[in-house]
């Protein structure tokens, strides 16, 4: 008999008697303004500027949207979920594995030390924002900006499902914004673009949240060729 397909478990979490403090925590994590170096990182997209592959707003948003149909949609949000209820059940063991999981998907060095710088400045500011149990969970947490992000949303008590549209929105706002500065677009087509890509998320993040086990996992060939051919550029603004 074939083997049964199992899918993740997604809990429902009670918050306190101030509904409105984890959506506040949530619009926290999710701010340009934290101090991650998300600013610095275009995942590919300067190099797929510089030869040619993105030349205006619509082969910028047909980039973006391939990468949310594929990696969003099979990769980082189910694996965010995962570690969440990892944080949650206090299992250390069970995020590191996700935590390796996600990191064998990210195709290039240039994207896994993104993952892992990134989450290094989270953890940090995970620890000084007094977390508990933050400190000890460093050297996890410092793996992978996803596990932290996880860590965070599981303390304040921040749905799975918000926590991955936030993730997901705060991933697409620093690409798009990347892709304005590069491209180069005005800001009025770049928001529409943004615009229009975050029409995408709330169905991403409904299908992403009921891929199983066995289904995780994207291949993003393009991304992975812009991403490897970055780290030799010429000239370079951007970290990734």
């Amino acid at each position: 008999m074939p083997t049964a397909v199992r899918a993740p478990i997604i809990r429902v979490m009670h918050t306190s008697t101030d509904g409105a403090l984890p959506l506040l925590r949530l619009m926290h994590l999710v701010s340009p303004g934290l101090p991650v170096g998300g600013f610095t990182y275009s995942q590919g997209i300067e190099w797929a500027v510089e030869t040619g592959w993105i030349r205006d707003a619509d082969d910028l948003e047909r980039w973006m949207a391939d990468q949310i149909g594929s990696s969003l949609r099979y990769l980082d949000i189910p694996l965010l979920v995962r570690m969440q209820a990892a944080a949650l059940d206090r299992d250390q063991a069970a995020l590191a594995g996700w935590v390796d999981r996600l990191l064998a998907g990210r195709e290039t060095a240039e994207l896994r030390r993104e993952e892992s710088d990134r989450g290094r400045a989270l953890a940090d500011l995970l620890v000084a924002w007094g977390l508990e149990d933050a400190l000890g969970w460093k050297p996890q947490l410092a793996r992978s900006q996803a596990a932290g992000f996880a860590f965070a949303a599981a303390s304040w008590r921040i749905e799975p499902s918000e926590a991955a549209t936030g993730y997901a929105w705060s991933w697409l706002e620093n690409l798009v914004l990347a892709g304005i500065k590069l491209v180069p677009l005005g800001q009025t087509r770049g928001q529409q673009t943004l615009a229009r890509l975050a029409t995408l998320i709330p169905s991403t993040v409904a299908v992403a949240l009921g891929v199983a086990d066995e289904e995780i996992g994207a291949s993003t060939p393009a991304l992975a060729i812009a991403s490897s051919a970055h780290e030799t550029q010429y000239t370079r603004l951007f970290r990734s």
